[in-house]
């Protein structure tokens, strides 16, 4: 049976470079938990993940797509905001999901 290592170095070749690229952007994120256009900041919306130099936090945004909001809809509703502050967000989400799942709870609740 084939390990994960050697799963995922059997899909590299299919894979295309943008693929490569979110693939290889998860890892680093993964190995260092630093998360570039992502910022906590003490003070600033309870020291919450937030889309850098914004006070939108990643919460807000998890939930807005999980009430069924696309992406071009998020950033009509955020204007401030890039399809690369979304696509950040989501990286955020992806690797820290119960520490946005709690936040959701928390504050919609």
């Amino acid at each position: 049976m084939p390990t994960a290592l050697q799963e995922a170095g059997a899909l590299l070749p299919k894979m295309s470079l943008s693929d490569k690229a979110q693939l290889l952007q998860w890892v680093i994120s993964d190995l260092t938990n630093v998360f570039p256009g992502i910022e906590k900041t003490s003070g600033i919306c309870g020291g919450d993940a937030c889309v850098a130099k914004t006070r939108i936090p990643v919460w807000s945004l998890v939930n807005s797509r999980r009430l069924g909001m696309s992406d071009k809809e998020i950033l009509y509703n955020f204007p401030t905001l890039t399809p690369e502050d979304l696509k950040n967000a989501w990286n955020y989400y992806r690797a820290n999901q119960e520490e946005i799942d709690n936040l959701i709870t928390e504050n919609i609740d």
